[in-house]
């Protein structure tokens, strides 16, 4: 049997993914999450400016951290009620305003683009697809919870009625806005494309006859979703995104109690983050009925739980592998001006594990070419330290460190030992090797396209 060589290998996957990046579905995506990541290379850095400059508790001035607080304070409980701290909090709040207007509404952006490129794409005879995206945001409000129960400042349970719960238009709601501007799309225009329109004579503006001609097809379209949800309400006391929500959540639940419950975890998250879902919506409230607890009584030292959320945020979260692997690996191997730029834009929130500039910006979020480099950027890092803590080379981690602490700093105080910051290093590496041949491919790609 002849052997394959590597570059025959390497030119099939090539034109394997080629073929599906074009796809015209998958080029919508990718078009409407390289505009959206923008935005979000801002919220980064403003995360990172909150959490790693701002925060009191932080990185330089926690008890966690290096601890300038208490060294110009005299201790931590006068660093945190002194006015410098106080005033740094406020300062955090207006940080959030860049992500408020940003990655909180991440939502709105993915719909406002999909519904864009996707009329631009399958109905290119719609010469308006503002219209089309005015009537996909209406069906993804009309979607949303309008009704939901939090907890006051007494920590009472309290029903909030009339206001929309926001946590659906930030990441949370990616799936359903994708969901509802796709069938949005497919029906108005069907309907349009079908001439059930109010036709005007000729004499009126074109932008008014326009808008009449939206007429019926929109109301068609908001009235599919509103029978939607008015029977998910009526039946299920639920909205489109809560129960897609719980579609997801329930056979994750059922995996918490089985021996398999680390692999499907580690293999699903990325997963769903690929597909724009974001993991931590699905496994969050899981992991806090399972590792969460094992992270507490880690700390207390009644128990060694070799998985926790801490030996999740060491190996994986914070080890460099899902951040500054592909950037380091961008910046050795793209030959793509505008990938570099995104590159060294996302660079100083990669450094404190901030991934969303890099998964958005490049994109890596529902791009072909870099599916499985980033499905292997969390497998890898896991199962290596899960082997290594095993053969007793890396120790049980126990300490809780902040998430955005740097690579290879972070290992040290995740294990209290050289040898944690010593296995990051190696992820990074590892991780900036397996996304070399993909950036190439990326490369071939584009060189093809520019051919044409």
């Amino acid at each position: 049997m002849p052997r394959l060589s590597l570059s025959t290998a390497q030119t099939m996957l090539t034109k394997g993914i080629s073929k599906i990046a074009g796809n015209r579905l998958l080029l919508s995506l990718r078009d409407t999450f390289i505009m959206a990541g923008v935005p979000l290379m801002i919220a980064g850095f403003a995360i990172m400016i909150s959490s790693v400059i701002l925060d009191p508790s932080g990185i330089l001035f926690g008890p966690s951290g290096i601890g300038l607080g208490a060294l110009f304070s005299g201790g931590n409980e006068n660093w945190l009620h002194s006015p410098f701290a106080l005033k740094m909090v406020q300062l955090q709040r207006y940080c959030n305003y860049f992500i408020n207007g940003t990655m909180a509404i991440n939502a709105l952006l993915i719909i406002v683009g999909f519904t864009f490129f996707g009329s631009r794409r399958f109905f290119p005879k719609n010469k308006e697809p503002v219209v089309c995206i005015f009537y996909s945001l209406a069906a993804f409000f009309i979607c949303l919870p309008w009704e939901f129960t939090t907890t006051d400042i007494h920590q009472q349970s309290v029903t909030l009625s009339g206001i929309v719960n926001t946590r659906f238009i930030g990441q949370e709601g990616i799936f359903t806005g994708l969901l509802v501007s796709g069938i949005t799309i497919w029906m108005f225009n069907r309907l349009v494309e079908k001439n059930f329109t109010i036709k005007m004579p000729d004499s009126v503006p074109p932008a008014v006859a326009r808008s009449f001609e939206s007429l019926i097809p929109g109301s068609i379209t908001l009235l599919f979703f509103v029978v939607l949800a008015a029977v998910l309400h009526a039946y299920f006391n639920s909205s489109v995104p809560e129960v897609l929500l719980m579609l997801l959540q329930k056979p994750t639940l059922a995996v918490a109690s089985t021996s398999f419950f680390a692999v499907v975890a580690i293999v699903t998250g990325p997963l769903l983050q690929w597909f724009g879902i974001h993991a931590t919506s699905v496994w969050g409230p899981i992991f806090g009925l399972t590792w969460v607890i094992n992270d507490n009584e880690n700390i207390m030292g009644v128990a060694h739980h070799l998985y926790s959320t801490l030996f999740l945020n060491f190996s994986t979260v914070s080890s460099g592998g899902m951040t500054l692997a592909p950037i380091i690996a961008v910046y050795l191997f793209s030959k793509r001006m505008e990938n570099r730029k995104t590159a060294k834009f996302a660079l100083a929130p990669a450094i404190f594990n901030i991934s969303e500039p890099i998964n958005f910006g490049l994109p890596i979020i529902l791009n072909p070419v870099m599916f499985i480099p980033y499905v292997l950027s969390w497998v890898i890092p896991f199962f290596g330290a899960v082997m290594l803590t095993k053969m007793g080379i890396l120790p049980i981690i126990i300490h809780n460190v902040p998430w955005t602490v740097p690579p290879i700093i972070s290992g040290i105080l995740f294990s209290g030992h050289i040898s944690g910051g010593l296995y990051q290093l190696l992820v990074i590496v590892v991780m900036t090797a397996i996304y070399m041949p993909f950036i190439k491919i990326a490369n071939s790609m584009n060189e093809k396209l520019t051919a044409q």
